[in-house]
């Protein structure tokens, strides 16, 4: 980030921390004041506000999506990992086919130890949303494998 949009960033920074003081229930202040938190590399500061844009309403889809994903991802950043995958798992409930959280989510269970469910987890997304010729071409193979990495059942083809 260069000097000046730090400083812009800054300048968001305080209006949004006015803004909240005005109304600290309101839903989208809290989540553009996490966002420009975590910009600035104020992760542990961008906490509070995510919890409370998710915890109350009127926070758009599209944003409640960005503030499971964010929140999730600041407590990955933070070493808070068990914290993560409850907040990613909480995300994929809300959005089952939202690619990006069931990423994150695989990515904070390998922090974990929890690599079998983060394998699958990946597995799957792979085989769902590429359009590879060749992973199409196994794609039963990968989605059996995606929920029994230990299954002996040879290359499925087709």
């Amino acid at each position: 980030m260069s000097a000046t949009e730090d400083d812009h960033l800054e300048v968001t920074r305080r209006e949004l921390l006015d803004l909240v003081a005005r109304d600290p229930d309101d839903a989208r202040v809290n989540y553009r004041a996490a966002c420009v938190h975590d910009r600035l590399g104020l992760e542990a500061e961008a906490i509070p506000f995510y919890e409370r844009c998710l915890a109350g309403t009127g926070l758009p889809d599209e944003d409640r999506r960005g503030a499971l994903l964010g929140l999730g991802s600041t407590y990955r950043v933070l070493g808070q990992y068990a914290r993560a995958v409850e907040t990613f798992r909480r995300g994929v409930a809300e959005y089952p086919d939202d690619g990006g959280l069931r990423t994150f989510l695989a990515m904070a269970l390998y922090n974990t130890g929890d690599h079998h469910e983060a394998m699958g987890i990946l597995l799957d997304l792979l085989a769902t949303t590429s359009q590879d010729p060749s992973v199409q071409q196994y794609r039963r193979a990968i989605d059996l494998y995606a929920k029994d990495l230990d299954a002996t059942a040879g290359p499925l083809a087709g």
